[in-house]
Parts: C-alpha cells; sequence; structure tokens
C-alpha cells in the first residue's frame, strides 16, 4: 500500500546509530552479525536500513592448513562499484564475501555480485584463441591469431584506409583498458571508437556537460540519504542497481522522505513508492514541463539560486507555459492533479534529488529529456547541494570511467575533443610528433588538408556501424565504407535494428571479438570465414582502477591469475600494437613487465593528461590507500575521519581531484557545491561557453565558492588571466617552464586543461578559485538542435495527431551518415502502421542479468533465476488477443517483417496499451535456436530471443542515442 510521508529533516542520529556497527572497523560477516544482534536470530537492529543481505558465496571446502588470502577488486556488473573480497587458496578463488566496511555496498551484494565468481571459475568461458574456418570453429595460437589479425588489419588499411576498421570498446574496461583502447585507435588513424555509453547514456553526457559543465552524475548514491525528496524517472534501481536501493530506501525510511516514482511500468522500485506515476512512454517532457508549470505557476522556484547561477530560465517560461495541466494530461496521460502534486513534493521538501536512467536517455530526444529534468533541478536550486543534485545511475561497471577517458568517438580522453590544439595536447601527454600522428589519418593519397579534416570529424558511432559497412562508398562520409570491426567486450544485441546488424557482421571482411565469452556477434550471423575469437579474462584476473557513477575511483587488485589461454586486455593491445606497427609509440612511457604493460603504469600516464576532468590527483598510492581503509570513511558523507591514514579525503576521490597527488586534493563528493572551499572538494559551475550572450553575462552573479578570492563570476584560468590577476608570481620556475615550452612566445593561450605542469591549477586554488571558472548553468543551450527542450513524438508514435503537433526533427547528415528518422515517421503515418502495431514495446533490465546477458546467462547460479525470456502483457490487452499466462507469443516489429517468440507474461505492471521485455537475451532468430553457432561448450546455458530484434529506426540527433525505449508491435498468440 503506498503512504503519503510527511516532510522532515534528516535522521542521522537514527541512521548513525543503524550503521554504527558497520562504521566501526573493517568487518567480517560473522561479526557484523554478531554486533547487529542478526547472530541472535533477530533483524530487528538492521530493520531501518532495507539492506539486501545476502549469504556468503561459497565455492567449497577450503583447503585445512593452507593460509587464506583476501583479495579486494569491484563487481564486474553494474556501476554501483560494490567491493567484492575474495579468499584465495594457492592461487584458487575458493568464497567470497560482500565487502562489510565498503561505503559503497556496506555488506551487501545482489544476486550478480554474489555469483561473480563464477565469472572466473566458469565452464563457458572462451577457454583458447578461435578462428572461424569454412563454418568452423578451430583452436589455433595466441602467435597465429595476433599474426594473422594484425595482417587483416593491415591489408584493410592499405587498400581502404585506417577509417575503414571500427574499434568497439567495453565498459567492462578498467579505466586502463579503456584508455589504452582510445590510444590505439587514435594511433592506428581513426575516430571510430565506441563503448555501451554510445547506447546508455551519451545523450546523458551531452546534456548534462551542455547544462553546468560536466556530463556526470553530480552526488552520490550515499548522499540519497540526506535528500528530503527523491524523484526517480526512468530508471528501476531496484533490479538495474540493486545495492544502490539501500541509499534510497535509507533516505524515505530513515529520513522520511517521498518517494516518487515515474514509469511507463509498475516495477519492484516502483513498489518502494509513495507516489507512482504511470505516463505513456516517449513523454518525459511534456512531464517535467507540466510539473515546472506548477511550479513557476505558484512561485515554488529558487528565484534567488536562479539570479545568481542559471542563465536563460526566462526562455524556459515561454515553453512550460504552453503545458497547461490539460495538455499535459492529454499527451502524457497521466492525470493534472497528480502532476500538480509531484511538482509540489519535489518544491516544499528540499533537497529533493532526482535519479534518471535509461528510460530518460534512449530516445530520439534523449539529449532533450536529460536538459529538461537538470532545468527543473535548476529551478528547484538542487544542484551543487547535499541531499539534492542529478543522480545519474550508469549501466555497466566501468561505464562512467570508459567514456572519461575517451571511448568516444567524439573526443579524445577527458572530453578534451578532437579539435587541433586537443590532438597537440595528446600528442605531448604521449611523447609522439602531432605530424606523425596526423599522418596516420586518411588514405596515402590524401594531402594534409584532407587528413587533418578527417582527424577533427566525428567517428562512426556503434548505433551505426552496420549502415556504414552496408551502405555505398558515397553515402559514407570517409573514403570508404567499414571493412572490419574489432569489439573488445561488447554484446552483439545491444543495439537497435538486429536484422540490418546481421546483414552488416556478414559484410565484414574480418570480425575480431575479444571477451571471456564469444557474444552474440560470433552467432548472430551466417558468417563462415574471417571471424577470430580471443578469450580476454575477466576484470577480476588483472589489475587496474574503475570509476563507479558516483565519480568515485576504486583500485580491484588481482584475485587469481588469468584462467584457460585467456590473457588481459593490456597484453593483447600490447602484442597487436606491435603487430601494427606502433607498439614503440603506444607505450613509450609505459612499463611493461615482458610483454604485459603494468595498470599502475598506465594510470600515471592517465594523471598526467587528464587535467580537464581532475584525474590527475589519483594516483595508484592513493587508490590503494583508500581500499585498503574503507573501514575509516563515513557511510554518508564520505569523508575519512580524523587521524585516520585517509583523514579529511573522499572515497575514492571522486573526480575532479585537482592538481598532482602530491597536492592532496581530497576529491569533490559534491559537484558545483559553494559552500565548500575548492581545496575542501567545493566548486562551481563551470565556464565552458563564453562569458557572454545577447548582451547578458554567462558568468555567476553575486555566488562564489567558500573563500574564494574572486568574489563574482570568473571565466576559465588561462596563463593570461593569472597575469591579469598578478598571480602568476605564484609559479614555480618549473611550472612556468613547462608553460612556456608549451606556449612558445606567448604563453597567455595556455590553459589549466594543458598545463602538464599543473601549476595554473594549483595557482588558481590557492586563492579559492575553480580552474573550470565560475558560470551560470544553461537552461538555454544554443549549440544543440533544440536550445529549449520540446517535446517530439516518437518515431512509431500511436498517435498521428500529435506527430502533425508534435514531429521528430527533419532529416539530416552527422556521425558520417544520414538520419532519416523524419522519413521514417512520416512513412510510418501514412502506412497508418499504428493501426496494424497497436501497442507501444518498451524494453529493460531485470535483476538477474546484465546487459547483452552472455557472461551473466552462462552463468549457472543465475541462469537457474531466470530461465524464459518474456514480454509482458495487460491483462485487458491479453483477454482481447488471446493471450494466456505463460503461453508463448509472436511480438511482430513495424520494420523489415521482424519478429520474436518468446512466452507472455499477463500482468498489469504494464498499462494498457503497452508491452515490456527484457534486453539481456539472445540465440534464438526468428523462432530459430542459434546454439550450434557458438563454438562448442561456450554456448549460454540460456537463450533467448533478442527485444531488439523487433526495435526500430530512431536516433537522437546530438548523439546518435538509439530509441530503445518506444516502438510499436503487434503480439499474436503462438
Amino acid at each position: 500500500m503506498l503512504t503519503k510521508r510527511a516532510s522532515a529533516s534528516p535522521n542521522r542520529a537514527r541512521l548513525t546509530e543503524a550503521l554504527a556497527s558497520v562504521a566501526s572497523g573493517a568487518l567480517d560477516r560473522r561479526t557484523f552479525l554478531r554486533r547487529s544482534g542478526l547472530a541472535a536470530g533477530g533483524l530487528a537492529a538492521v530493520s531501518g536500513l532495507s539492506l539486501t543481505t545476502v549469504r556468503k558465496a561459497e565455492a567449497g571446502p577450503h583447503t585445512p592448513g593452507v593460509p587464506i588470502e583476501l583479495k579486494r577488486n569491484i563487481c564486474t556488473h553494474c556501476s554501483v562499484g560494490c567491493t567484492v573480497h575474495a579468499e584465495v587458496q594457492n592461487g584458487v578463488w575458493v568464497g567470497q564475501e560482500p565487502a562489510y566496511d565498503s561505503p559503497i555496498n556496506v555488506g551487501t551484494h545482489c544476486a550478480k555480485g554474489a555469483s561473480v565468481r563464477e565469472l572466473v571459475h566458469g565452464d563457458r568461458r572462451l577457454k583458447y584463441p578461435m578462428k572461424l574456418e569454412n563454418g568452423e570453429w578451430k583452436r589455433i595460437s595466441w602467435d597465429q591469431a595476433i599474426d594473422e589479425v594484425g595482417a587483416k588489419l593491415l591489408d584493410i588499411r592499405e587498400k581502404s584506409g585506417p577509417d575503414s576498421v571500427f574499434w568497439l570498446g567495453s565498459a567492462k574496461f578498467s579505466n586502463e583498458g579503456a584508455y589504452l583502447f582510445r590510444k590505439m585507435a587514435a594511433l592506428w588513424g581513426t575516430n571510430s571508437v565506441d563503448h555501451q555509453a554510445r547506447i546508455c547514456h551519451s545523450t546523458t553526457v551531452a546534456g548534462v556537460a551542455n547544462t553546468w559543465g560536466y556530463g556526470a552524475m553530480t552526488n552520490s548514491y550515499n548522499d540519497i540519504n540526506n535528500a528530503k525528496a527523491i524523484l526517480i524517472i526512468g530508471g528501476n534501481p531496484a533490479e538495474a542497481h540493486p545495492v544502490s536501493l539501500q541509499h534510497v530506501l535509507r533516505g524515505k525510511e530513515v529520513n522520511r522522505a517521498q518517494m516518487i516514482v515515474v514509469d511507463p511500468r509498475f516495477t519492484r522500485t516502483a513498489a518502494h513508492a509513495t507516489e507512482y506515476v504511470r505516463l505513456r512512454p516517449g513523454t518525459d517532457i511534456p512531464l517535467v514541463w507540466g510539473m515546472l508549470w506548477h511550479i513557476f505557476e505558484n512561485g515554488w522556484e529558487d528565484k534567488e539560486y536562479i539570479a545568481q547561477r542559471v542563465h536563460g530560465m526566462d526562455q524556459i517560461r515561454k515553453e512550460v507555459a504552453k503545458w497547461t495541466p490539460e495538455k499535459v494530461a492529454e499527451v502524457t496521460g497521466v492525470p493534472g492533479e497528480q502532476v500538480k502534486r509531484v511538482a509540489e513534493i519535489m518544491a516544499k521538501n528540499r533537497p529533493s534529488t532526482l535519479i534518471w536512467c535509461m528510460g530518460v536517455t534512449q530516445h530520439t530526444v534523449g539529449t532533450a529529456n536529460v536538459r529538461a529534468l537538470s532545468i527543473l533541478q535548476l529551478a528547484l536550486g538542487n544542484i551543487g547541494v547535499e541531499g539534492g543534485g542529478a543522480n545519474i545511475f550508469r549501466g555497466h561497471c566501468n561505464v562512467q570511467g570508459a567514456t572519461d577517458l575517451g571511448l568516444d568517438v567524439t573526443t579524445l580522453p577527458a572530453y578534451y575533443g578532437l579539435t587541433e590544439g586537443a590532438w597537440k595536447h595528446w600528442a605531448r601527454v604521449w611523447d609522439v610528433d602531432y605530424e606523425w600522428l596526423l599522418n596516420r589519418f586518411g588514405t596515402a593519397t590524401m594531402d594534409r588538408a584532407a587528413k587533418k579534416k578527417l582527424m577533427e570529424t566525428k567517428g562512426i558511432p556503434t548505433t551505426r556501424w552496420f549502415d556504414a559497412t552496408l551502405a555505398d562508398a558515397k553515402d559514407v562520409d570517409q573514403p570508404a565504407p567499414l571493412k572490419g570491426m574489432v569489439v573488445f567486450g561488447h554484446g552483439g544485441n545491444t543495439v537497435t535494428r538486429m536484422g540490418e546488424s546481421r546483414k552488416g557482421l556478414e559484410a565484414l571482411e574480418l570480425l575480431v571479438v575479444a571477451d571471456p565469452h564469444p557474444t552474440t556477434f560470433a552467432s548472430l550471423s551466417g558468417r563462415k570465414n574471417g571471424t577470430y575469437l580471443l578469450p580476454i579474462c575477466t576484470q577480476f584476473e588483472c589489475a587496474g582502477s574503475r570509476t563507479a557513477s558516483n565519480r568515485s575511483i576504486q583500485w580491484g587488485e588481482q584475485v587469481v591469475k588469468p584462467i584457460f589461454e585467456s590473457k588481459n586486455d593490456y597484453e593483447v593491445m600490447y602484442r597487436l600494437a606491435g603487430k601494427l606497427g606502433f607498439q614503440n609509440e603506444m607505450f613509450k612511457k609505459i612499463e611493461v613487465n615482458g610483454v604485459e604493460p603494468t595498470a599502475e603504469s598506465i594510470l600515471r600516464e592517465i594523471n598526467y593528461g587528464t587535467w580537464s576532468i581532475g584525474y590527475t590527483g589519483q594516483s595508484p598510492e592513493r587508490l590503494k590507500l583508500h581500499m585498503a581503509n574503507q573501514e575509516h570513511f563515513d557511510k554518508i558523507t564520505l569523508k575519512g575521519a580524523p587521524g585516520s591514514p585517509v583523514a579529511g579525503e573522499y572515497y575514492g576521490l571522486p573526480w575532479p581531484c585537482w592538481g598532482t597527488a602530491e597536492l592532496k586534493h581530497p576529491g569533490t563528493h559534491v559537484l558545483y557545491d559553494t559552500t565548500k572551499h575548492v581545496m575542501e572538494g567545493g566548486g562551481t559551475f563551470r565556464a565552458r561557453f563564453g562569458v557572454e550572450r545577447d548582451g547578458q553575462t554567462l558568468l555567476a552573479e553575486g555566488s562564489f565558492s567558500k573563500g574564494s578570492e574572486i568574489e563574482d563570476g570568473y571565466p576559465e584560468f588561462t596563463m593570461g588571466l593569472l597575469k591579469k590577476l598578478g598571480w602568476d608570481k605564484d609559479l614555480t620556475e618549473a611550472e612556468l617552464a613547462v608553460i612556456n615550452k608549451i606556449g612558445g612566445a606567448n604563453n597567455d593561450g595556455v590553459s589549466w586543461t594543458t598545463d602538464l605542469s599543473g601549476g595554473i591549477i594549483r595557482v588558481a586554488l590557492q586563492h579559492g578559485c575553480s580552474p573550470f571558472g565560475n558560470a551560470k548553468a544553461r537552461a538555454v543551450a544554443w549549440n544543440l538542435p533544440d536550445p529549449v527542450p520540446v517535446h517530439r513524438e516518437p518515431i512509431y508514435s500511436p498517435n498521428p495527431k500529435l506527430v502533425a503537433e508534435y514531429p521528430t526533427r527533419d532529416d539530416n547528415r552527422d556521425f558520417r551518415v544520414a538520419n532519416v528518422g523524419k522519413s521514417v515517421q512520416t512513412k510510418a503515418v501514412e502506412a497508418k502502421l499504428h493501426e496494424k502495431f497497436p501497442v507501444i514495446l518498451t524494453s529493460g533490465r531485470l535483476v538477474e542479468y546484465e546487459g547483452g546477458g552472455e557472461e551473466t546467462r552462462s552463468n549457472k547460479w543465475l541462469a537457474e533465476l531466470q530461465q524464459d525470456m518474456f514480454v509482458e502483457v495487460n491483462t485487458e490487452d491479453a483477454g482481447k488477443l488471446g493471450v494466456k499466462d505463460g503461453g508463448m507469443v509472436w511480438v511482430y516489429g513495424p520494420e523489415g517483417d521482424s519478429k520474436v517468440k518468446v512466452k507472455a507474461l499477463v500482468t498489469n505492471r504494464v498499462g494498457k496499451g503497452v508491452a515490456f521485455m527484457p534486453f539481456h537475451f539472445a540465440g534464438f532468430w526468428e523462432g530459430e535456436s542459434q546454439r550450434d553457432a557458438y563454438p562448442k561448450g561456450t554456448d549460454p546455458i540460456v537463450l533467448g530471443h533478442s527485444v531488439n530484434a523487433v526495435t526500430t529506426y530512431g536516433y537522437d540527433p546530438v548523439t546518435f542515442m538509439q530509441e530503445t525505449k518506444v516502438t510499436l508491435c503487434r503480439i499474436e498468440a503462438a
């Protein structure tokens, strides 16, 4: 039963008491149970925590008398960042526990986390390199694999140019692996390098970064404990990020925060809500503008905050005025009174936090959705405050870090972009000649200008690689279409339009899949030759760091050595770079033990170059110290206890962690918090969009961080600004020498992002200022297609009248290919597809599986929990269709005669006219099993049809994010 909560102040005393046994020191499971009273048989001592505590995942009996080593690593599934304690005996992983002293998971695991040991010992792993030859999988050696793969890549390069190879990386990489992969693509000579963020949160990065400066979660899971109201939209953390829910529920139950869940489906998260809002898929912006209509109408906005820290809110008011309660109800299906009630809860129970996930981002208006939510929080003054924020729950274990480090077709590491200045910065970091780098791009017959253009042009994204493979050369904005693809750690069933993806795979001359499992890429198509499988070990079998969704960076130590013939990412890239001819340039400044680059030395190179986001202060030594002292961090503030080895530092040194490691910046728990000094984790909004627009200042007015010597807004710091302020005298001789070397005769243009000495940042901090300036957040982003977010109907809308009123954007070209969404939408309306396909189809996650599901569906403990792919059908719809619960149905998509055969789950979780399918399944195609297509013994335990076999065309114009959360379908009993 849903209950309405009264607003209340944070009940820190009660929470502190509840967590006392956890915070007092490093605990094992038995000590925790004893101290909490659970050993006596009661749960009362932790009833307020809403923890999902699990039993120890036993591996079998330990060997008596043999010492057990305790290793710490991070769960390889979602981005929450749970610490895993691995018990190792004689080099074998024999048992595991959740880390009770971790401030993130506080002694808990979800089903996936509790079973990660099986990922290492699983018998479904790819055990040795394999090659597809005349339709048969053959075992080969690593030397043969590297030699043949490298030779074919060089052949493609010679004939078609480096852009004819697509490099698809992974959010499963460590930070070090992600960085190396982006560096490898750069030295190969292409920007067509991408990873999972394209299909989960690329619109978040674009939307948030274009609002206040950085594309990341502003607060933390732990800080949700301080919220007085919690709004979750387009996310289902109970299943997608289960351990994060303990922080949400502590906010609700301990802090008495009201919890609002907005979703087309009544999820397990919605079951915890004090207010559940069911909206029509694809109508997030009308709902948000409907809330703001009430906020502006009643004067509930934070007027002082807006005046000091927000630019362009008046233009937002004009758009919001159109969205009356009646109009919002018509478009979204949400009653006007409920919209007002939700708006009032958020406005009158501040600080209020806003959480979103892929239900918001995976739309043709994904970037606009993100911007609308960000603007809502700005109107309420909720950004830069504890208990507020935009808490963006990322998907895979290192999707944040992999994005930060440049696995993106639009940028080099650390969001430097692709401009000449960005390339010259990274050439200095890598100690390679800029002209040599430039000449790696394009074909031998191209002149310098043409090569430079390619070097500074966005690559082909993962959502469109197959279009760039199948298209005529004249329709791809590069010398030739894609001919080869190298995939590290990415599933083949995670993009829409899988029918076209199959054709794209069959057209490739070379396909390389480097992964612990073969993945759908290896089994989806009818390829007979030219596919190579390289067994990569898991992140438990190598060392490295990963960045959780809250920007905390954690070091994982190697638990066991790689099993079977698997190798880690670093070694495989080292060997491949050798075959491709640029090993010396790529590893010039990186320590290599034999043929294996060390994670520590890779991280030091990251520290040396990533000034723009503050990945410079998190040295390997500092990160390891945090992992060894988890018990000393406060479970809410994440701050290290006084007198401890980590006193005053925030757990995981969440970026930005300014300056060098020696500067000892504590990291930033809450972004843009002006109540703290910048050397204590405080900050301002980033001044990355200039200082003036249409005669209005873009700099903050009367707002500045604590202790700032500039008590107003100011631009980004450069050497020229230091001179104007007279602060250049604070630079050391060594720092000045580096700046002069970079800037030459006129060093004024050397900025805080390109100063490899860190001196400009150090001096700015010394004077209490943010290196990136002090600006207003932008409610209007003039560089985006829709500067003010506007509602646009999905490509496949159930309502032609609304399509006429709110059409998608016109066709355009970007990312080297065409985007013809408007043409597709127009044809769909003309063909009356909404009558032939009358049900809205959406998709999402299950608690048992992760991502494309290959590794989790190969895990016997998880496979037992969910054995069938299914579609949720509303009870009333099922009655009309003659669909029985548990019966088989065909789900037909509106493009390419697509269809999938799945079980029906008849339920009122979904509303009338809406169906839901999970996206973790693969291995069936149009009713037929593809099990025989996998190498023998590597096929996942559970197979199923992929929902993306029936998802359809539709891309966000800013990022080419795919639209997976709303299309149309038809359901028939099989």
